[in-house]
């Protein structure tokens, strides 16, 4: 089946709820045995002893992540931060070494330097453009080699197949965040990742009013990701995993439109005389079109801009008089927000150069005329400002 069938009808079972179309919500600590030798017997991963290990409104998530991405299976955790934790707990313990795209989110690089620094676990940073060429940072202590494409704030591609064949060559397991593509704009495993890591409060969720993550993997990382959840106590909420349900069934369609938005949008700021450069692998001018077009099959609603030197005061004039984009640290929802970055603060192994301020956009659902009207005034606000 294509991928706008599978989110509509993955992981459904109406005929086990009465005929109700989406699974209901199943709040539950206790789950009841009927018989000693039940209590006593073998439990499946779907034949669960407490509430935390799962219910069907998570085992119906679980499902239809899993398919439309093409994975065995999958975890769902109560944020992506948490699935990020998860997936590293997972794969890495004292005396490992970790290998790190230096473009990764800034959360992620704390837990290296905190958490698993304490553990005893040694993380390296590198280069986003490496490629095939990180065969060289791998020792044989090296477990894992993170990745995100694109990067986090400055939407760094990365060649993910090149990366991944290098890992394999020395048995070392590729972890990828893949929230920005969603499972739709990219196949992890069909290049080579071994474990996709999900804030599912992005655009699986898709209306800014659920915290969520999904970790989903190969056959052979399944377990191990399963036994760091359960060993964590890691449990979402029911009714956020039932709007991360709700969510995907809509996802392809949402989806699309916001890659239309932010695809117009970035041409429009490409024009602009206070624009500098825009950071979107689906334009042709960005650096990482080229690996952007060969292994993913959309861009999503999220890119950056860098804009030409002005002060602060006006980027601040610009942005406050804003009636459209909203200020907030999320994105994946149907509103269009914007914030000023700062990536050279979340280097080691490179260096972040910019020829002004640099700003994260995410284009919303909204008509894209009004959009690209409302940032026309802003940028008069700027201009007047400077």
């Amino acid at each position: 089946m294509k991928d706008r069938t599978i989110a509509t009808h993955a992981g459904r079972h109406p005929e086990q709820h009465f005929g109700v179309v989406n699974t209901p919500v199943f709040r539950a600590s206790t789950i009841l045995n009927p018989t000693v030798a039940a209590l006593k017997g073998p439990k499946g991963v779907r034949d669960p002893r407490y509430g935390r290990r799962g219910t069907p409104t998570v085992f119906t998530l679980e499902d239809a992540v899993s398919e439309l991405e093409g994975a065995a299976g999958a975890v769902i955790a109560p944020s992506g931060l948490n699935a990020i934790t998860v997936a590293l707990f997972a794969f890495l313990g004292a005396g490992d070494h970790m290998l790190m795209v230096d473009c990764v989110y800034a959360p992620a690089r704390r837990i290296a330097g905190t958490m698993l620094k304490r553990m005893g676990v040694e993380t390296t940073f590198f280069d986003p453009a490496i490629g095939g060429d990180i065969a060289g940072m791998i020792r044989d202590n090296t477990r894992v080699i993170y990745v995100e494409a694109p990067g986090s704030q400055t939407f760094d591609m990365q060649d993910i197949p090149a990366i991944a064949a290098a890992a394999h060559a020395r048995g070392v397991k590729v972890l990828m965040d893949n929230t920005w593509a969603t499972p739709l704009f990219f196949k992890p495993f069909d290049h080579g990742v071994d474990v996709s890591i999900h804030a599912a409060t992005k655009y699986i969720v898709g209306h800014s009013d659920a915290m969520l993550g999904v970790v989903t993997s190969t056959d052979e990382c399944l377990e191990p990701l399963r036994d760091s959840a359960g060993t964590m106590g890691v449990c979402a909420g029911p009714d956020d995993v039932y709007l991360g349900t709700r969510g995907i069934r809509t996802m392809p369609v949402r989806l699309r439109q916001h890659q239309e938005n932010a695809t117009t949008l970035a041409q429009w700021l490409e024009g602009r005389p206070e624009v500098a450069r825009v950071l979107y692998p689906a334009l042709p001018s960005d650096p990482g079109h080229a690996i952007w077009k060969r292994d993913f099959l959309g861009a999503s609603g999220l890119f950056g801009v860098v804009l030409n030197p002005v002060s602060d005061s006006a980027v601040a004039a610009m942005l406050d008089g804003l009636e459209l984009y909203g200020m907030g640290a999320s994105w994946g929802g149907y509103e269009s927000l914007i914030l000023p970055t700062q990536p050279a603060a979340n280097r080691s192994a490179t260096t972040w150069r910019a020829e002004g301020p640099t700003l994260r956009i995410h284009a919303g659902l909204e008509d894209i005329d009004d959009l690209i009207a409302d940032m026309e005034q802003g940028f008069a606000r700027l201009r007047a400002a400077a």
